[in-house]
């Protein structure tokens, strides 16, 4: 069920003191504050998710398995993902993720298209004079290339896929960039190196700052590696519960890292919207 909710300035509860402070159009300064980046001349990849009170970020069930379902349809929520899109010079998703939203693009306007002017005015102040490339990882590459994300014109894009997944895109269009990339055995069976995703990203697109929404599995293989620098996390005020046996997914899967191997991050900066908190980790890389 949606959630009524506005477009309303956040309450900054901790300021992130790193970085400088990026030049912020008036009405996304007013409803966020400031926001801190690194320099561009530095790689930075970030992710941004939001989680249930109880740690579920996607219910994995049809019609229901994007994050709004998790945030009630936050209209801060959204504000934010626009706003961490507009900085992106690459938006990484993997193939689950496009098949929860088909018809999704992964741009700032697409998500909150009642700032789309706002985000395009800052994206020219930071001098990037198009949409951040998105990308699709799939080591089997059984995509729908008539999805808007390809078919648009809306975003370059790219697909990240394995030597054997490259033979079902020979239909792409030349609009769309291609990377086959070795895998490498895991857990799950062989999987693309996070690193090797964004070694590709860089060398098709020069990116700097690469923005990683998912799934959980290809962050799990993010963190795995040390190549995650911060999580933006919303958290939103609801208990999505879980059955035995369900599908319903947390921020990472695939991968356990404690007591062994904990990754612990440290809160920079946390802000409030009404009962949701918006809150930024960081996170030593380790590569």
């Amino acid at each position: 069920m949606k959630r009524k909710s506005s477009l309303s300035p956040l309450e900054t509860l901790l300021e992130s003191r790193r970085g400088a402070v990026l030049p912020l159009p008036p009405r996304l300064a007013r409803l966020y504050g400031r926001m801190r980046m690194p320099p561009r001349s530095r790689l930075h990849v970030f992710s941004n998710f939001v989680t249930s009170l109880d740690g579920v970020v996607s219910l994995a069930e049809k019609g229901h398995a994007s994050g709004a379902d998790i945030s009630g349809f936050n209209a801060q929520d959204r504000m934010v993902m626009g706003l961490l899109r507009a900085l992106a010079d690459a938006v990484v998703v993997g193939s689950g993720t496009l098949g929860a939203d088909r018809r999704h693009v992964w741009t700032a306007e697409e998500i909150c298209p009642e700032l789309a002017g706002e985000y395009r005015t800052l994206r020219r102040a930071l001098g990037k004079t198009m949409p951040p490339l998105n990308v699709v990882v799939s080591g089997r590459a059984a995509i729908d290339l008539s999805l808007p994300i390809f078919a648009s014109g809306k975003t370059p894009t790219m697909i990240v896929t394995t030597f054997g997944g490259i033979k079902r895109l020979r239909n792409a269009p030349p609009t769309v960039a291609i990377a086959a990339l070795r895998t490498r055995s895991g857990g799950r069976g062989a999987t693309i190196a996070a690193s090797a995703i964004v070694d590709a990203v860089r060398k098709v697109h020069g990116a700097s700052w690469i923005l990683v929404e998912g799934g959980p599995r290809l962050l799990g293989d993010f963190y795995a590696e040390g190549m995650m620098n911060e999580q933006f996390l919303t958290l939103a005020p609801q208990i999505a519960g879980r059955d035995v046996g369900d599908r319903r997914l947390s921020l990472v899967m695939g991968k356990a890292f404690a007591p062994r191997h904990p990754l612990w991050g440290r809160l920079a900066d946390m802000r409030r919207g009404g009962s949701h908190l918006f809150m930024r980790y960081a996170f030593e890389q380790s590569k």
